[in-house]
Formats: structure tokens, C-alpha cells, sequence
């Protein structure tokens, strides 16, 4: 079939963004235009001839607006097949005159319930229910309704009339169409999500089923490797939306790629373990922290970070919990950095960073979101889990040996713990004075990650004598905790939980080391 001449419109919106400007150049290209409550007194108040909705159905809005569209002559103008003999005779004789285009965003249901102060009642009336009806209407029907929920395409749809005698193209009615399913099925899960929490409902934990929504946000030059294509998408679920660009703006260097991004979420995630705290500072190569640290200054911080590991910064990312000052940017520009990231940049920071063109320099503008989903793919499906969010406090710590931690050794303790947790499994962490001295990843034994740990911090000359260790998980036997102290270990903190516990606190008493146990494990894989 040909492409439908739009003729009438039906415009009922809760964000106007935009509204009055795309009416009036339809007004403009001889389009009918009905609407609805506060969209046609905008309208109308902006001198659009726009009628209200009850002229085409002969009803009033009724119950506070709860009933407006939900009628034959609404659903049948914008489900009738134009094509269809027996469609057209019915539509003549009820009197329902084709609706050819609906432009409709939803009642705002996901800003409703993230108010803190939103009641239930409140909730329950901005669900939606005629919008999505109209919708979903106009999409079935994309062979002749072109249908608009995002005010970013009303500038391309007026262009494609101007350019098309009033019409649309039909890849255009299908890709709006793909929209509106993506937006009511974001938006029910929503409802669902919600409903769950509500007062009298049961936590059930992960749902049985989830929907997603991906939109691409950036392009992957390729992904881990040059072989791989890839993409950065933004995703929305029952947790909400969660894009790069509301978190982040990159403001110098090349195009993000696949293992930056990965870098980046390694990065920032860590350093948010130190919001509001003491000038910090995270260095990471290839997702695993290989230096971090505390001090009075940035600039200290990040040379104390540094000394951890003296060549795996080469390449790597840096975060830093304040705004990056000049003496600790020049201490930075010393190496090749594929990524910095800071909250701010002080004045004439950027104009000395940006002189590196393959440097990236990127502003986090808000903290990243806490709590919710995370998934991971498979071959064969799909993991869901919550995030390793949880935070063990000084005083859920629980003292196993006789000797209790010092005040020093305590802060160091709890240092190291907000770290191990972002390294991967196996993890062996050695800190001291609020720095990283020793780190040993991903090995398939805790030993030998203990061993790694300590060939580090000899390679550059760190003394762990009077260190702290943390591990990711229980120590299985008394040998991993030897080592330490034979590296020269005042104090440990694990989760605990093995069988052989009580062994592994006889060996810390036999070598005068303070333990704590966390009761809770960080495996990252």
C-alpha cells in the first residue's frame, strides 16, 4: 500500500517538551489536531486550533480523567485496516473517522515512585492506562498510523512530510512502532517492580521474569579484541534507566573502547568505596587495582599509589576522589594514561592533560548508581545477581584471636577490605599506612596470590613488615596465613566460615597476629 497523507492528529502528553512548536507545523501542513485535558489547553492557549478529544467520541472526560480514550471511535480510527473493504464499510457506518497519527507519552510512573515522599495512592494514579491502549493501537496499525512517544524524533518526522506530500515512510512507522513496545514494556515492569515493594507484598528476590531494554549509546571501535564487534548500550530495567552519559562525560582524548569501559567501571567503582573520605586515589590495569591509597594530599596520595606498582600503571586508569589539582597532574603526566577520571578538574588542569592527544580526561558527574542488578551473559543464558554492595562496618567485625587490632592496624583492616573486594578471586591484599604494598589476583590458589603479593611489593622495595592482609574468602588452611605472617603480617581480615577455622586462629595466636572475620565473602570473577 501507499503511504497514508497524515490528515488527523490525536496529541495527548504528559512531558510537553517540544509539543506547541511540533503542533503548530502540523497545523501548518493542514493537519486536524485533537487532544486531551492540559495538553489541549496548552495548545489551545498557544493559538493551535486543537479540538478536544470528546468531539470525535460525543462523551466527556469522566472520573477525574480515568475515562477519556478508551472508546470505539478512538481505537477503531487507529486500528482500521485502510485496506481492508469491510474495515472501511464498518468505519462509515459508526461513524469513526480515521486516526492517522498519535503522538502520546506516559503519565511519569518512574519519577512518580522514585520520590522519596510518594505515597501509594499517588503511585497508583500515575498509572497509565489509556496511553499505553493508544499506543499500542497505533503501533499494531503501523501500516497507516505513524506514532511518536519521544520528542526527539517530532523534528525528523515533520521533515520526512514536508519531504513526502504530508507522509511518512513506512521504516519510519516501524521504528516508532518498535519504540512504543520497548517504552510499554519498560513501563509495565516498572508497575511490577513496584507493586512488588509495595505495602503487603512479599520480597521475593529476583523476579521470574526481567525485561531489559537496550538502546546503543556509544560505538566500540571493536571489543576485547580487534576481531570482536561491540557497542556501549544504556539500559533500563525495573531499577530504572543507567547510561555512561549520566554519570560521565569524557571531555579530551580518542574514542572510548570496549576495555576502557570496563576500566572505567572498575575504576569508579572502587574509588567510590572512599567517597567523602581522605584524599584518594585508585590505579587500575586491565579491571584489578595494582595501587591505592590514602593521604593528607591528592598529590601524596596518588605517589603513595603509585610506589605500589611501578610499571602496571603504564597504560592504566586513575581515579581520584577530589578534584584533580595541579601538583598532583603533574605528578600524573609524568606516565602514559589511557584514562583519568575526577569529580572536577582545577583551573589549568585540563590545558596542561590535554597537551597528551591519546589521553582520555573524564569528568564523573554523579555517583554511580548503588544497589540493583547486575547481569552477565553466558552461552546459554542469562546470570542475574544483586551487586556486591554491602558494607561490613568496624563494628560488625568480629575479634577471633586473642589479641585484639590496634587503632592503626584496625584503620588499615578495614582499608584493605573496601579493596579486596574489587579484585579478582583469588585475592591476596597487603596494606599498610593506608596503602596498597602488595596485590596478588586471580589465581587458581590463595597461596599462590600470597606469594604474588609479596614478589610485588619486593620488586619495589616495599617493607611489609608491620602490614595488614586481607583475603576475598576464608582461608581453607593455616599455610595461607603462615605466609603472611612469615611475610610479616600484624593482623588479618577474612570472612571466615571454614571447617578448619579454629586451626587457622591457632596458627594467628601462635604468631601473635590480631584476626578479624567479616562474615562475609568477595568473590569476583
Amino acid at each position: 500500500m501507499s503511504d497514508p497523507v497524515i490528515k488527523r492528529a490525536l496529541v495527548s502528553v504528559s512531558d510537553k517538551t517540544g509539543i506547541v512548536d511540533f503542533c503548530h507545523e502540523l497545523s501548518e501542513l493542514g493537519v486536524e489536531i485533537f487532544s486531551t485535558g492540559g495538553t489541549l489547553k496548552v495548545l489551545q492557549d498557544a493559538g493551535i486550533a486543537a479540538a478536544s478529544i470528546s468531539t470525535i467520541t460525543g462523551f466527556p472526560e469522566i472520573m477525574d480523567g480515568r475515562v477519556k480514550t478508551l472508546h470505539p471511535k478512538i481505537h477503531g480510527g487507529l486500528l482500521a485496516v485502510r485496506e481492508n473493504a469491510d474495515h472501511v464499510k464498518q468505519a462509515l457506518e459508526n461513524g469513526i473517522g480515521f486516526i492517522d497519527m498519535v503522538v502520546v507519552n506516559l503519565y511519569p510512573f518512574e519519577a512518580t515512585v522514585a520520590k522519596p515522599e510518594v505515597t501509594f495512592e499517588d503511585a497508583i494514579e500515575n498509572i497509565d492506562i489509556g496511553g499505553p491502549s493508544m499506543l499500542r493501537s497505533a503501533a499494531k496499525n503501523n501500516e497507516s498510523v505513524t506514532v511518536l512517544t519521544d520528542s526527539a524524533d517530532y523534528a525528523s518526522v515533520l521533515a520526512e512530510m514536508r519531504e513526502n506530500g504530508g507522509t511518512t515512510k513506512r521504516s519510519t512507522r516501524l521504528m516508532l512502532a518498535r519504540k512504543v513496545f520497548e517504552l510499554t514494556s519498560r513501563y509495565d515492569r516498572a508497575i511490577a517492580a513496584f507493586l512488588v515493594g509495595a505495602e503487603g507484598a512479599e520480597a521475593v528476590g529476583a523476579a521470574e521474569k526481567m525485561t531489559v531494554s537496550l538502546e546503543k549509546e556509544l560505538d566500540m571501535r571493536y571489543g576485547e579484541n580487534p576481531h570482536q564487534s561491540a557497542g556501549f548500550y544504556k539500559m533500563t530495567d525495573s531499577e530504572g534507566s543507567r547510561s555512561f552519559g549520566a554519570c560521565f562525560e569524557k571531555l579530551h582524548g580518542k574514542e572510548l573502547s570496549y576495555n576502557n569501559m570496563l576500566d572505567i567501571a572498575a575504576a569508579a567503582g572502587l574509588i567510590e568505596e572512599f567517597r567523602g573520605e581522605d584524599p584518594s586515589v585508585v590505579i587500575i590495569k586491565h579491571t584489578n587495582p595494582c595501587g591505592v591509597a590514602q593521604a593528607p594530599t591528592l598529590a601524596e596520595a596518588y605517589r603513595r599509589a603509585f610506589s605500589t606498582d611501578t610499571q602496571a600503571p603504564f597504560g592504566g586508569i586513575i581515579a581520584f576522589n577530589r578534584p584533580l589539582d595541579m601538583d598532583t597532574a603533574v605528578a600524573v603526566n609524568g606516565i602514559f594514561t589511557e584514562i583519568l577520571i575526577a569529580p572536577a578538574f582545577e583551573d589549568g588542569v585540563l590545558d596542561l592533560l590535554m597537551k597528551k592527544k591519546d589521553r582520555r580526561l573524564v569528568l564523573q558527574k554523579q555517583p554511580l548508581p548503588k544497589g540493583g542488578w547486575e547481569f552477565k551473559s553466558t552461552p546459554f543464558g542469562m546470570l542475574v545477581q544483586e551487586r556486591d554492595a554491602r558494607i561490613v562496618a568496624v563494628e560488625d567485625l568480629k575479634v577471633v584471636t586473642k589479641r585484639q587490632p590496634t587503632e592503626e592496624e584496625l584503620s588499615n583492616l578495614m582499608f584493605a577490605w573496601k579493596i579486596c573486594k574489587h579484585i579478582k578471586s583469588n585475592t591476596i591484599l597487603y596494606v599498610k599506612n593506608r596503602q596498597t604494598y602488595g596485590v596478588g589476583a586471580g589465581q587458581m590458589s590463595r597461596v599462590d596470590s600470597s606469594k604474588i603479593a609479596r614478589w610485588k611489593a619486593s620488586e619495589v622495595n616495599l617493607d611489609l613488615n608491620g602490614s595488614v592482609v586481607a583475603s576475598d574468602a576464608f582461608f581453607p588452611f593455616a599455610d595461607g596465613l603462615l605466609a603472611a605472617a612469615e611475610a610479616g603480617v600484624s593482623a588479618v581480615i577474612q570472612p571466615g566460615g571454614s571447617i578448619r577455622d579454629n586451626e587457622v586462629i591457632e596458627a594467628a595466636d601462635a604468631n601473635n597476629l590480631a584476626m578479624v572475620f567479616t562474615g562475609m565473602r568477595h568473590f569476583k570473577h
